[in-house]
């Protein structure tokens, strides 16, 4: 590990800390600015949504421009400058504002790291390597939990977000100083987007990608919270302490997926068993939404832990790129993923809103909404049955 790559690592912690502080933050914004659940869920769908569609111009500035300009630049004008517009936040648009800036600046993070794996490790370990980042980098939404509440108890969530917007601008700065550009290939200059998408073995890889981390991001980044305190009446350090819990299973399932492949010699029956389990879990809350807080909190972790599979995915992915599109196409991927969420919390607002109305009580609507979210995990699991496996 470079310390290009740690400081890449470090800036991905910001990236999942910043996905997921608003479900702690949402009882003390409710009170301050007015901002509700449904005004969370699209703030949460924002930043998913400009994150995903950032990854076309992130992958072509990784194969063009290299990995260091793009994520220290962008990090420092995005994400610092989005983490000061929340600090001034006066209602529920700016937290919009602010959250559409911030995914602007996490938006080449992992990608960059991921780009400098794929060009300069060896591509069996691949996986490996990516789920240490990406479980390393998962202790973001540890910040994003229980030492998040403490902070906002001990200095109050104005003051928090003026710390966040410091942090974040010394990361950049860091990863400016550090990162290093892999050498250019042959053919480094040639090729786009659409030569990626005319590879027909991605596009059952591309549905699982879509579907694999909605429902894992959506309870960690939004729902945790009011579903917990509507159902069990839970005060911001519970909520705290049952999102540490979601997070760190999911950085444990991060660690424990990426070997998995070469274990096991798939990555196809890997990701698929996986994410057949994950959506299990999300049914276990439909079928049990108001047990007792402390099952509830299983079972959210469940879903995190096996909703994890992201590294060997883009790894399944990866072993259909040329050298010369590796930048494109794991940014492409990432789009599908993370394009997922935000179409999943856009949506998760209204539709609970709907169950909500016709629900007689709301662990009867929640259950519903975590149904929906279990069925849409299987459903892209039956388009992923017909994938080509791949562990080069």
């Amino acid at each position: 590990m470079t310390p290009g790559m740690i400081f890449l690592v470090v800036a991905y912690v910001l990236s999942q800390f910043y996905r997921a502080f608003l479900a702690v933050l949402s009882p003390v914004l409710a009170t301050d600015i007015g901002a509700g659940a449904d005004d969370l869920a699209m703030a949460s769908g924002l930043w998913f949504a400009v994150f995903a569609t950032m990854q076309i111009p992130v992958g072509w500035a990784l194969d063009r421009i290299g990995p260091r300009l793009t994520s220290s630049v962008l990090l420092a004008l995005g994400g610092a400058g989005g983490a000061a517009v929340m600090a001034f936040a006066q209602g529920p648009g700016w937290v919009n504002v602010a959250m559409v800036l911030i995914g602007i600046g996490c938006s080449p993070v992992l990608m960059a790291s991921y780009y400098i794996l794929a060009r300069d490790y060896p591509a069996p370990v691949f996986a490996t390597f990516a789920g240490v980042i990406l479980g390393t980098g998962t202790l973001g939404n540890i910040g994003a939990a229980l030492p998040l509440a403490w902070a906002v108890e001990s200095v109050g969530w104005r003051g928090t977000m003026w710390g966040l917007t410091g942090a974040t601008l010394l990361v950049a700065l860091l990863l400016a100083l550090t990162v290093r550009d892999p050498a250019p290939h042959d053919g480094d200059q040639k090729g786009s987007v659409l030569d990626i998408l005319k590879i027909p073995a991605l596009w059952p890889i591309f549905v699982i990608m879509f579907v694999n981390y909605a429902p894992a991001a959506g309870i960690r980044g939004l729902w945790i919270a009011p579903y917990l305190e509507d159902v069990f009446n839970a005060d911001t350090l519970r909520i705290g302490t049952a999102s540490l819990v979601m997070g760190l299973a999911m950085i444990a399932g991060n660690l424990a997926y990426g070997p998995l492949d070469r274990v096991f010699r798939t990555r196809k029956w890997v990701v698929l068993t996986g994410n057949i389990l994950s959506g299990l879990a999300c049914l276990s809350l439909w079928a049990l939404p108001a047990g007792s807080e402390g099952l509830a909190t299983l079972q959210i972790a469940a879903v995190g832990l096996f909703g994890a599979s992201f590294p060997v995915i883009i790894a399944h992915g990866r072993s259909f790129f040329p050298p010369h599109l590796v930048g494109r196409g794991v940014t492409m991927l990432n789009l599908f993923g993370i394009g997922g969420v935000g179409i999943v919390q856009f949506a998760s607002g209204p539709v609970y809103l709907h169950l909500s109305a016709s629900a007689p009580d709301p662990a009867t609507a929640y259950g519903q909404l975590f149904a929906l979210f279990g069925m849409l995990i299987l459903a892209g699991c039956v388009v992923y049955l017909f994938s080509k496996d791949r562990t080069g």
